[in-house]
């Protein structure tokens, strides 16, 4: 039977792109190589040691298997993360992406530290579990385990938004995930059945070993490149809401 390719990976295909990927030749070049591209972001790790970091490593040795596998870009297993709420970087300084208030022109490090500096009127905020949806070329998409998880998860955002001065158009409807390679070449379109059984079981595997993604407590990081995220402030969750 022939195997389906969903909506996810038909995105990767290289008939659906007639330019290159998006951040080809700014995040990274075309030898998988990342390139200087400052910012900051709140993110949550993945625990050292655990279960879900030994899947995703155990997954991304299947994706370097891949035959076409020197299309990706791939981000070490140490800068692995679920990003929460996607903070300032350098190459995109306007607003809904920059707050109103402050200079364009204003240095990343200056900026790392007034966004710090905001992160002081965080409210204390509930804690929330994570699983697996999908496997992508480039990673996971992940959401909230439960109603109540996906819910505190929208607390956490709206509340960076609040105290940072902006949100992004797609705030709502923001795809949470785990970036673990960046395109450098779309995939063959006769190569997408073999990319997506891989994909199915990768997902399928994160599921059973890893239930719920084992992440640490939210992180204001900064950064230079895609590399090497570093936790300047961690939050952690307060008490859990109880649920009706």
């Amino acid at each position: 039977m022939p195997i389906a390719i969903d909506k996810f990976a038909a995105y990767y295909a290289r008939s659906q792109h007639r330019e290159p990927p998006l951040h080809l030749g700014t995040r990274y070049d075309r030898a998988g190589r990342f390139l200087p591209e400052p910012g900051n972001t709140v993110v949550c790790h993945l625990v050292a040691g655990s279960a879900t970091e030994a899947a995703l490593t155990d997954a991304k040795t299947r994706y370097e298997a891949m035959p076409d596998a020197a299309g990706l870009a791939f981000t070490p297993v140490e800068s692995y993360h679920m990003t929460l709420f996607q903070g300032i970087i350098e190459g995109r300084r306007s607003y809904p992406f920059w707050p109103a208030d402050v200079a364009s022109d204003t240095p990343i490090e200056v900026m790392t530290q007034l966004l710090a500096k905001r992160l002081e009127r965080l409210p204390k905020l509930p804690p929330f579990a994570v699983e697996v949806s999908t496997a992508l070329p480039t990673g996971l998409l992940v959401d909230g385990a439960t109603a109540g998880d996906r819910h505190a998860m929208a607390q956490w955002r709206n509340s960076f938004a609040e105290v940072f001065g902006y949100r992004h158009a797609d705030h709502e409807q923001y795809a949470f995930h785990i970036t673990t390679a960046y395109m450098i070449d779309w995939i063959d379109d006769a190569a997408l059945p073999a990319w997506q059984a891989m994909l199915d079981q990768v997902c399928t595997e994160i599921a059973r070993r890893a239930p719920r993604l084992e992440l640490r407590a939210p992180a204001f990081c900064s950064f230079a490149d895609m590399n090497w995220f570093e936790e300047l402030r961690v939050f952690e969750p307060g008490p859990a809401i109880a649920q009706p």
